[in-house]
């Protein structure tokens, strides 16, 4: 049996694979933070795809917290209606696990779409006030973020909590939250970032207090049998920065209060940063915290073949893969892993026809309502 096609339980939550969509910004949704037509066709082509779950981009908990004027958003009763449609296409179609990653963009936010270049918009040419935890800005020539302050460390903290009530409204199975990649909760863990001097700043413990916060905060608000993880940038690949060594006390630490998964990318809170770039060049981060930790870890960065992605489980370097340019490339990439790894997978039946002669009974020919 494949091990990448083998099912696995989150909490009450069913994954029938290990295969993951990663979260993907598409930078689209231009009535402020609200999904539209392309969100529509973008996700429903994903859902039908036989992943065992897919997690919506990157979504802004207020709208200081988008990296672009583009970025998805949940922070109010009119950014919550706006998924209903799109949440109640899926549900009619696919059975597919529906996660939401929640975000705030920190410093890195006020951007343009990057195929505008994706530098950051000045408070005189139309963006917004970002904040950070201490006033850094990402890189020279950028606006100086606003240090967060007790109110609002508060505002902001309360915000994820009313995201994820939110999304437990819309159906959401689960919840992702985004610690990495230079935006805000990674900020608060990153020395190169966080350069405090009161209880959120300074030694580890207290670079992790406020992303513990946020994680407490957000679980309550979540039901407790729908899970919730965390996606950390395991290195900063700067000297002096983030490290795995750091990473795994932060994990070792949501895991006692009750994290559901770790998804361990890098990078992306320096320009500084020098990364190797290759096939798996992030699998050792995951490798390393499923050594240190007893729930879920997921793996990500240039997973792109079925053969690849099944020694990563069978071999035990993670439980899950989250496939991102691979799926948006092949949007129907677990069809054709299943195919190769001689599994099943499920698809509309209106798509059964598509099978190749020699592979019949690869999408297991059950209409999905009467399994």
């Amino acid at each position: 049996m494949s091990a990448l096609f083998s099912p696995l339980r989150l909490r009450g939550v069913a994954l029938a694979n290990r295969i993951v969509i990663s979260p993907m910004c598409q930078y689209s949704a231009h009535d402020d933070g609200k999904p539209n037509e392309w969100h529509m066709i973008h996700v429903g082509s994903l859902a039908l795809s036989g992943a065992g779950m897919f997690c919506f981009e990157a979504t802004a908990v207020e709208p200081a917290g988008r990296i672009t004027p583009g970025c998805l958003g949940l922070w109010d009763d009119a950014t919550e209606e706006s998924f209903q449609p799109l949440m109640a296409a899926v549900r009619a179609h696919s059975r597919i696990v529906m996660a939401m990653q929640l975000a705030h963009a920190g410093r890195k936010g006020s951007s343009r779409v990057p195929w505008e270049g994706g530098q950051q918009i000045p408070l005189s040419g139309g963006g917004w006030q970002t904040f950070a935890p201490s006033p850094l800005a990402h890189q020279p020539g950028e606006e100086t973020p606003l240090a967060l302050d007790a109110e609002g460390l508060v505002r902001v903290r309360e915000a994820f909590a009313e995201a994820a009530r939110r999304a437990h409204r819309l159906g959401i199975d689960a919840i992702e939250l985004h610690a990495a990649h230079g935006y805000l909760l990674h900020e608060f863990l990153s020395p190169l970032a966080n350069q405090r001097g009161d209880q959120y700043g300074g030694s580890l413990e207290n670079r992790m207090r406020y992303p513990l916060e946020v994680f407490d905060a957000v679980r309550a608000a979540f039901p407790a049998d729908k899970p919730v993880g965390v996606k950390v940038s395991a290195t900063d690949w700067v000297e002096g920065g983030l490290d795995l060594a750091q990473t795994i006390a932060f994990a070792r630490e949501i895991e006692k209060r009750g994290a559901d998964w770790i998804t361990a990318s890098s990078g992306g809170v320096s320009p500084l940063q020098k990364i190797p770039v290759a096939p798996n060049y992030q699998v050792p981060f995951a490798e390393g915290l499923k050594g240190a930790v007893g729930f879920p870890v997921m793996a990500v960065g240039l997973i792109t073949e079925a053969q690849q992605a099944e020694e990563i489980i069978a071999d035990g370097k993670a439980d899950c893969v989250a496939l991102a340019r691979a799926m948006l490339y092949d949007p129907r990439w677990p069809w054709h892993a299943a195919a190769e790894l001689g599994a099943t997978v499920e698809a509309p039946p209106q798509y059964w026809r598509s099978q190749p002669r020699e592979m019949k009974g690869l999408f297991g020919d059950t209409p999905i309502g009467q399994r």
